[in-house]
């Protein structure tokens, strides 16, 4: 699902009628790649998914780090096969999202663990919405929307060199460079790598 409908397209453009919806939908697509790409993140998940960490590499003391941004978790299991309980961690930071660190707390008695065959490699699982929020800010549905009506409006503009071209395979290529007043807008979710 992209950052913005196509209903929401549509006006923003001034469309009228369902012509062009199949288009409309593949270059909401391609604004939605190109912003995740841009920002190194992904802005919204639906749908929770796995992710496994080492317990040795990805763990300082009680703190495990994880990889990319997290929203939302579901459940962690120790490399023991244990399931950590949500009394037993807070996440870092704590009061906002995207989580880049769980911290055990000393009170639980749990340390991370390796699985039982003595293997630190993915011994932790974290199910959870692997993603900067569950539904995307609505600056990035904003950027998404302008990014692609950006884009539909470059497919008459057969002199621009600098434009957006959509393959006949519908692929979308996009100019080197981002709009000034989007990448503005974009800057200030870059993830720090």
């Amino acid at each position: 699902m992209a950052y913005c409908g196509v209903e929401e397209l549509k006006e923003y453009l001034g469309v009228t009628g369902a012509t062009d919806d199949a288009m409309l939908l593949t270059l909401l697509a391609a604004a939605q790649r190109t912003i995740d790409s841009y920002c190194a993140r992904t802005f919204e998940a639906t749908a929770d998914t796995v992710r496994t960490f080492d317990s040795y590499r990805d763990v300082d003391g009680y703190t495990l780090t994880v990889d990319s941004d997290l929203c939302a978790i579901t459940s962690i299991v120790n490399g023991d096969g244990t399931t950590i309980s949500n009394s037993h961690y807070v996440t870092e930071p704590r009061n906002e999202t995207p989580y880049y660190a769980i911290r055990l707390k000393a009170s639980a008695g749990k340390v991370w663990t390796s699985t039982a065959a003595g293997d630190s490699e993915n011994a932790i699982s974290i199910t959870g919405k692997w993603a900067y929020s569950t539904s995307a800010p609505s600056d990035i549905a904003h950027v998404c929307k302008r990014l692609a009506a950006y884009i539909y409006r470059q497919k008459d503009n057969a002199g621009d060199l600098d434009r957006a071209v959509m393959t006949g395979d519908g692929n979308v290529l996009l100019p080197s460079r981002l709009p000034n007043d989007v990448a503005a807008m974009l800057r200030p979710y870059m993830r720090k790598m």
